[in-house]
Order: C-alpha cells, then sequence, then structure tokens
C-alpha cells in the first residue's frame, strides 16, 4: 500500500464522520506521523510504500479516529506557534485562535526589553508560556495549573523545545495559595468557560475527550475564574501592568462588564474568525 493509497482510503473511511476537508486534513496529520514525509510534500505518497510496521500504525489509529479521538492524542502531537508540542488526554489541544493571545501579549511590550515577569493561568500543553518566553526571552515566565497531569506534560515540553520557563502547581480559587503569587507585568489565561450545558452542543471530539476540568465551568457561574483574576490583578500586577484573557464569545461582553466593575479599563479583540474571543484589562491605562 503507497502513502497515497492510505490517503484515499482513510478520507473515505473518516468522511463518513467528518466533512471532508476535516476528513483530509485528519487524515494527512495521521499520515505525516506515520510516515515521517511533511504534508507539504504530498506529491512523494504515491511513490512510497508503507513498511509493515507503518501499516500497523494505521490500522491501530483507524478504529480510534473513527471513535472520534483527536488525531493529536493519537500522533501526541499538536502545533502552536511554529512549534510541536507533545500532547495527551491531561491536557487540551492547542488552537491556532489562542496564538492570538500570545501576539497581543508580545506587541503590548515596550522594547528593547529589560526586565519583564509573566503569570500564565491553566499551564495545559505549556503553549502559551513556552511560546512567550522564545519570543520574549530575556522576560521571566512561570506558569501554575491545578492538574499534576498537566504540569508533567507542560514540564516535558518545555525540556524538549529547550525554553526555560517555571511550571508550578497551584489552585487559583484558593485565596491562600494566590496569596503566595508574586508581583507581575502580564497576567495571561485561557480559563475554563465553557457552562456545563453547552456540554451537548461541543463535538464529540472535544467533549468526549479534552480534560473536562480544563473546559468546563458551573453555568451558576460562568465567569468565575475571570473574577478571581480580575481580583488577583488588583494585589499581583505591576503599574501598568495587564491582563490579557481568552473568553467565550457568548460572554465577551458580560465578561468586560466585570473586569469594569473591578476598576479596570478593558478592550476587546476578535479572533481570526471574527469572534470576539480576547479581553485586555488595564487598572490605570490600555
Amino acid at each position: 500500500m503507497t502513502l497515497q493509497e492510505a490517503r484515499q482510503e482513510s478520507i473515505s473511511q473518516l468522511s463518513a464522520i467528518y466533512p471532508q476537508s476535516e476528513a483530509e486534513a485528519i487524515s494527512e496529520l495521521l499520515l505525516e506521523w506515520i510516515s515521517g514525509i511533511d504534508r507539504s510534500q504530498k506529491s512523494m505518497f504515491r511513490q512510497v510504500q508503507l513498511s509493515d510496521e507503518q501499516k500497523r500504525l494505521l490500522v491501530t489509529s483507524m478504529p480510534r479516529l473513527l471513535a472520534q479521538e483527536p488525531v493529536q492524542y493519537i500522533t501526541n502531537q499538536a502545533w502552536f506557534c511554529g512549534m510541536s508540542f507533545y500532547v495527551d488526554k491531561n491536557t487540551l489541544i492547542p488552537r491556532p485562535e489562542t496564538e492570538e493571545l500570545v501576539e497581543w501579549v508580545i506587541s503590548n511590550c515596550r522594547f528593547p526589553l529589560k526586565e519583564l515577569s509573566i503569570l500564565d493561568i491553566g499551564s495545559g500543553s505549556g503553549c502559551i508560556p513556552i511560546a512567550l518566553k522564545k519570543r520574549l526571552n530575556k522576560a521571566t515566565v512561570v506558569s501554575c495549573d491545578i492538574s499534576s497531569g498537566a504540569l508533567g506534560v507542560a514540564r516535558r515540553n518545555a525540556k524538549e523545545l529547550g525554553i526555560d520557563v517555571d511550571f508550578f502547581e497551584m489552585n487559583i480559587l484558593n485565596p491562600e495559595q494566590r496569596a503566595q503569587l508574586k508581583k507581575y507585568d502580564f497576567i495571561v489565561s485561557n480559563p475554563p468557560y465553557i457552562p456545563v450545558h453547552e456540554k451537548s452542543k461541543l463535538d464529540f471530539n472535544v467533549a468526549g475527550y479534552e480534560p473536562p476540568q480544563a473546559l468546563f465551568v458551573p453555568d451558576e457561574d460562568p465567569l468565575l475564574f475571570y473574577r478571581v483574576i480580575g481580583e488577583m490583578g488588583k494585589d499581583h500586577l505591576n503599574p501598568g501592568g495587564l491582563i490579557i484573557v481568552e473568553m467565550h464569545e457568548d460572554l465577551a461582553r458580560d465578561c468586560e462588564r466585570l473586569f469594569q466593575s473591578l476598576g479596570y479599563k478593558t478592550e476587546i479583540r476578535k479572533d481570526m474568525q471574527g469572534k470576539e474571543r480576547l479581553l485586555k484589562a488595564a487598572v490605570n491605562s490600555i
């Protein structure tokens, strides 16, 4: 079997549960992992024969994909800001939209950098703090998460990518633990923000596989993490410091009003899909 034949067969099977374009993208990610041949070199697919081991990987992977398991959990790989991150079921899969949060933080820095401190809340795979540290090498970047499993993944990624980020375990909903934090120039976060009642609206490859504690918040308090982050900022932001967060598009204006009620000046930015997904908050000025 050639790679091209494997591609056609996998797309045919996946098209039963995914739109054609998504089936093609999933198939190409899988075959890139199996073969080591980049998707940009698809012209080679016609000539390359799968080895017995590669056939075995294909055969064992397809039932998992047909059960709607994300391909990134099968390959243990996801790309973010031009870097390959290890991912597993302890972490969310990095999204392209979140790269815009990284870029917005960077665009709010004053160059040349002298001293800069960044706290990331909710490490996950470590994609946000690692990407920030790579781009802002002189910055001190720290990141916390309540999940020891996620922290293990984040530390692995930092080590494999050669990026110096300090990851530590913390429950930011615990006031006593929050009190131990230092002061920072930026507090950034992509916290849980999906109300539990919306779980049924999510695709099964998200709701059925990605870690619930990183996705969902109580229906009665959907802005829980933003309120805590806003309160943290009063005690743990340096003068002129900023909070930049990702948020639920349907709750963007509620989130903005929350930060304004806590004394912040705010700005909302739309993501690449035109959704109100990013918010910047400053105590003094934007």
